[in-house]
Order: C-alpha cells, then structure tokens, then sequence
C-alpha cells in the first residue's frame, strides 16, 4: 500500500493536538508562515506548531532542534522557537512534528534591518552567547563549516549561474573575495555551537533591529566562521565593523578572511532561490535578491581589508 502524504490544515492539526496535547487543542490556529521544510502555524499567542512538508531531512531537523535547543536558549539575549513538545508519527500524519513558543517580529528578508549600531550589537549579542564549546555528541555541519577549499566546485557552478542569470555584475571580484578566504588558515579551536542557518528568512526584526532567530534545524558544532558570515547579509550599510567590534572573543584575521568565504557562497545561495521567486519556480523569494546583491556590493568593495 503507498501512503499519499494528507495536506496540512487547521483539522488535520487539531486532530494532532486533541490526540497527543489535549490541553491545547481548543486555541486559536492560525498560519503563520511557509518555510523551506516546516509549515509554522501560530497556536494561541505563545506557542507555534511546525510540521514538516517540503523535504524529507526536515524529520530528523525537527527531532535535533528538540534535543539541543532547549539546552542552549537560557542563554540566549533574543528570543528564538524553544521547542516544548515533539509530536510523535501516527496514521493521520506520519511525520514528528513540534510545538514551540512563538518568536514575534518580522523576518529580515521582508522588514530589513535599519538601525545600524542597534543591530549590529543585537546580532553580536547573540552570537557571543550562542559561540560556545559544543560536546563532542553535538551534531556535525553536513555540507557547511568544513574547509572553504572543499567548496570550490560548488562554488565555480554557483558563481557561474549567477551570472549567466545575470544576478553577478562583477564574478571576478566575487571570486576573488572567495579565493583569498579559502586560502586563509583552518581553525585549530574547539568545535562552537553554530546556528546553521542565518538568512534573511530567519531572523527577525523589530523596530528596524534584529529581535529574534528562528529555525535551529541546522544548529551544528564548527568554525564560527559560517555564522560570521550573516553580518554582511543581514545588517545595514556601515554596520559589518561596528558588529565584528562588539563580537567576542574579537575575531582575528583568518576567522573574518573565511567568513568573507562564506558570505560569498551564502549570497550566491541567497541569489538563486530569490531567481527562483521571480521565475515561478518551487521554494522561489524574491525578497532574498536584495540583501544577498548588498552582500557581495560590500564584500568586494571592502577585498583587501
């Protein structure tokens, strides 16, 4: 028999609630946003309920932000989704699913950071207490973290598209920034807890500052370097040094040389999925175009520093 995954709605969740967590099946339900791999509905006006839709690895994310999550948020000075309940697979929806707090704002991509000082020391705020030693049961980082120079395939065949596409105006430039980070020496230090996944979609603002980050479904343990990297996609012109100054321990010159690294290969990600937005393909946000074409605006401009 092939089982044909059912579309999420308000029944299918309430079905889920009243089964699993009774308690809260009564509150209001509402859709909140559709990510990359989870549905996030708001429940009641705390709470927030993701279940999986787009992609298969979304499973396993789900379960590692239940684990670990819960370990890392009192330390945390934003809010970010604690999770409080992992919906376990049954007939209706054969997929885990989780209840979370509700993180308000708005997300970077649609509501871009304004206020350069404030967010900057916001993000390195958060960055500071998040970047701590990992245990050595902490999850690894897949396809990022590693050393930049396992990335050059990747990256000629990202470079090269976006610019066919003609969303590069300048691929010497870029390649240039990404070649002199690659070149820059590995990290020796213990493995950190890095937040994975720091694009515009995923942090939140308020007021034109960073309030709040959201989907820990890549939280791995690796190089801050790769969480370094947002700084140049997320914050406004004149706000990159001011964040690398109020981030400790001060990065020193080869942390912030593959950050560059990977804030090119970050923006061109960032490039093709708004190029998909503006084309109709599946998983296309076109709001993503903007801050990924700053990124590389500021990171050629400033090659050298």
């Amino acid at each position: 028999m092939t089982f044909t995954e059912p579309d999420i709605t308000e029944d299918l969740i309430r079905d889920l609630l009243r089964e699993q967590c009774p308690d809260l099946a009564d509150l209001p339900l509402k859709l909140g946003a559709l990510g990359w791999d989870n549905q996030v509905w708001r429940l009641g006006d705390d709470l927030a309920v993701r279940l999986p839709w787009a992609t298969r690895s979304a499973d396993a994310l789900l379960r590692k932000e239940h684990e670990w999550v819960p370990l890392l948020a009192p330390g945390l000075p934003l809010r970010i989704p604690v999770p409080q309940y992992l919906g376990e697979p049954c007939e209706r929806f054969p997929r885990p699913w989780l209840i979370t707090t509700w993180v308000p704002g708005e997300p970077a991509d649609r509501a871009p950071a304004t206020r350069p000082a404030e967010a900057a020391d916001a993000l390195a705020a958060f960055l500071t207490a998040l970047h701590r030693p990992a245990p050595d049961a902490a999850p690894a980082g897949r396809d990022r973290g590693g050393p930049l120079a396992d990335t050059a395939e990747h990256l000629t065949r990202a470079l090269a598209s976006a610019t066919e596409l003609g969303l590069v105006q300048d691929p010497i430039a870029v390649r240039a920034v990404w070649e002199d980070a690659a070149a820059a020496p590995d990290r020796t230090g213990p493995r950190l807890w890095l937040h994975g996944d720091l694009h515009p979609a995923n942090v939140l603002t308020t007021d034109g500052t960073v309030s709040g980050v959201i989907d820990f479904g890549d939280l791995f343990a690796g190089d801050p370097a790769f969480d370094l990297a947002a700084a140049w996609i997320l914050l406004p012109d004149g706000a990159v040094d001011r964040f690398h100054e109020a981030y400790r321990p001060s990065p020193d010159p080869a942390t912030l040389r593959r950050a560059r690294g990977w804030a090119v290969l970050r923006a061109l990600a960032c490039l093709h999925v708004a190029d998909a937005g503006v084309h109709g393909r599946p998983g296309g946000k076109p709001s993503w175009g903007p801050p990924a074409q700053a990124s590389l605006r500021r990171l050629t401009a400033t090659a050298g520093r």
